[in-house]
């Protein structure tokens, strides 16, 4: 086979993940990471705000396949304060494999969901340095189907760009995610709309980002004519960048558990009153009465959740979250995220305060009608029950089951007659 000139380039080939926040671009990542695709890949990752979720999940990951180098890159959006600081890790890696350190077959950077991706690509033109050792292979941009519509339509100050617009724009291919939320007809529609803005860039329909990283990676995308023509300023570094300011993230970080009952409400509440000018919210929690890491992540009014893997022994529990979104009133999340953390002095006054003791007896409204039996723990919590959930009592029947009574009332439990 006759080689071309392209694959002969020695350089590493850069994707660039972009796309509106909560638009799959994380989810994309876990699903290259563990996917055995047998390449050696660094993953430079950066989060609008200060504090790192993103991050920790992706690492996880690389258990899985331990292929992956994760680099982060925090508070400040790569397009803008941070640019430098993606040279500077750039050269560190291109150092790294001028010493024979590490192999490289690419470079996948993930930029915040409000990143205008034109100022991270013209890094691979303007530094020499970078340019010698890294090719620019695409711009891959999730388009988030359920949403999208509406962030292209958003309206901005005047002087500031429209994020979304852009990350279409400069795509050199696009994944439209989520079309499992969508009708067909509404997907035409989309398709039509997003072909408007970019008529280059090929369409691929997917669901929960998954597609095969061959999707991704070494694309061979990028074409610095057509880019030129599209946007003849596009190598200017000392054209203007402005962003929304009534965009802003709220970041918590809070030492100890939540009441797993008060989060819920915390969390529901915002997404019903503010879930239109909430963009992204994201978090890690700690749970009362739960060994395992609850990990959740909203998009608008969009929710999702679930216990992943458990604390280590000796890890410290902290809780997370990030919100990324308008006019939002960071006092007010944080005072109302604090109402919702576990009191263990509460949670000694509400054992104080239950009807029964130790050794009382009772009859329960168990499985096959009123059963007595003696309370033998109060507070009673195993591995069967829900996470974070904590039964008023244990109960052992005069037949030897124990069973709990998840309330203290008498429609289950009351004073044996």
């Amino acid at each position: 086979m006759v080689k071309t000139e392209q694959d002969s380039d020695p350089r590493v080939p850069v994707t660039i993940l972009t796309g509106f926040l909560g638009s799959g671009k994380t989810t994309l990542l876990n699903h290259i990471l563990t996917e055995q695709h047998g390449k050696k890949l660094a993953i430079i990752e950066n989060e609008f705000g200060e504090v790192g979720i993103d991050d920790a999940l992706l690492k996880k990951n690389t258990k899985l396949q331990s292929e992956e180098e994760i680099i982060e890159m925090m508070n400040g959006c790569i397009c803008c304060t941070v640019r430098q600081d993606l040279v500077v890790v750039l050269k560190r890696l291109k150092e790294r494999v001028d010493r024979g350190d590490l192999k490289l077959d690419g470079i996948v950077i993930e930029t915040t969901g409000l990143a205008d991706p034109a100022p991270v690509a013209q890094t691979f033109f303007v530094e020499e340095e970078v340019q010698q050792f890294s090719r620019l292979d695409g711009i891959v941009t999730l388009v988030d189907a359920k949403h999208i519509e509406q962030h292209l339509d958003a309206e901005k100050p005047e002087g500031a760009e429209n994020e979304a617009v852009e990350q279409v724009a400069f795509a050199d291919r696009m994944l439209l995610n989520k079309t499992d939320l969508v009708e067909e007809a509404d997907l035409v529609r989309i398709e039509k709309r997003l072909k408007s803005i970019n008529t280059n860039a090929p369409i691929v329909r997917c669901t929960q980002s998954q597609v095969s990283p061959d999707s991704v990676l070494n694309i061979r995308g990028f074409d610095l004519d057509k880019t030129l023509e599209m946007d003849p300023e596009f190598l200017n570094t000392e054209g203007e960048h402005e962003h929304d300011d009534t965009v802003t993230s709220c970041s918590i970080v809070e030492k100890g558990s939540v009441d797993f009952e008060k989060i819920q409400s915390y969390i529901m509440r915002l997404l019903r009153e503010k879930g239109t000018d909430i963009y992204r919210m994201k978090g890690v929690l700690s749970v009362a009465h739960c060994q395992k890491k609850f990990v959740y992540h909203a998009v608008h009014m969009i929710f999702g959740g679930d216990f992943a893997e458990e604390w280590e022994e000796d890890e410290e529990r902290v809780s997370k979250l990030v919100f990324i979104g308008k006019n939002l009133d960071h006092e007010e999340l944080k005072r109302e995220f604090v109402d919702a953390r576990f009191d263990q002095d509460a949670f000694e006054e509400q054992k104080r305060n239950l009807r029964f003791k130790v050794g009382d007896e009772v009859s329960c409204n168990a499985t096959d009608g009123w059963a007595d039996g003696v309370v033998v723990k109060q507070m009673y919590r195993s591995e069967f029950m829900p996470p974070g959930f904590v039964a008023p009592y244990q109960i052992k029947l005069t037949n030897g089951t124990l069973i709990y009574a998840p309330m203290d009332n008498d429609d289950l439990i009351k004073k044996r007659a």
